[in-house]
């Protein structure tokens, strides 16, 4: 019998403006406008991150999307790996105005974190495990 496998392929998110939204990923996080276009009448943009894409449309027509209010059931936050100097990474972030929700920190003997705050009310994790190579 086949195996089944499957591979990671997007992170999908809704915004009130989606056009602004993009251009924070862009400006703050070094992302890459790969696409924009229309679907089901709502302007969608995909932007490229190395390995990984992220998609960010606004409301469809009928939609009413509610604003994320702190810890809820479902998805908290996803992750950005921090190849090089994560304090300095952390430190250019904040020159650009970028929130952080928890400041860089050991998290464990071998792990780095810092939480930000994206458009939307998005959290994204920054991380770097102990013992990697600097760049």
């Amino acid at each position: 019998m086949p195996k089944a496998s499957i591979d990671f392929d997007h992170i999908h998110l809704i915004s009130e403006d989606p056009q602004a939204a993009a251009s924070w990923y862009v400006d703050k996080l070094g992302g890459e406008i790969i696409r924009s276009h229309e679907v089901h009448g709502a302007p969608q943009y995909h932007l490229a991150f190395d390995d990984i894409t992220i998609i960010i449309r606004g409301a469809r027509m009928g939609e009413q999307p509610l604003r994320k209010h702190g810890l809820e059931w479902g998805t908290d936050h996803f992750g950005f790996h921090v190849p090089g100097d994560f304090d300095f990474f952390c430190d250019n972030l904040k020159k650009k105005g970028v929130k952080f929700t928890v400041d860089p920190m050991d998290f464990s003997p071998s792990l780095r974190i810092a939480f930000i705050e994206a458009p939307d009310g998005v959290s994204i994790e920054l991380l770097q495990r102990k013992g990697e190579l600097q760049n």
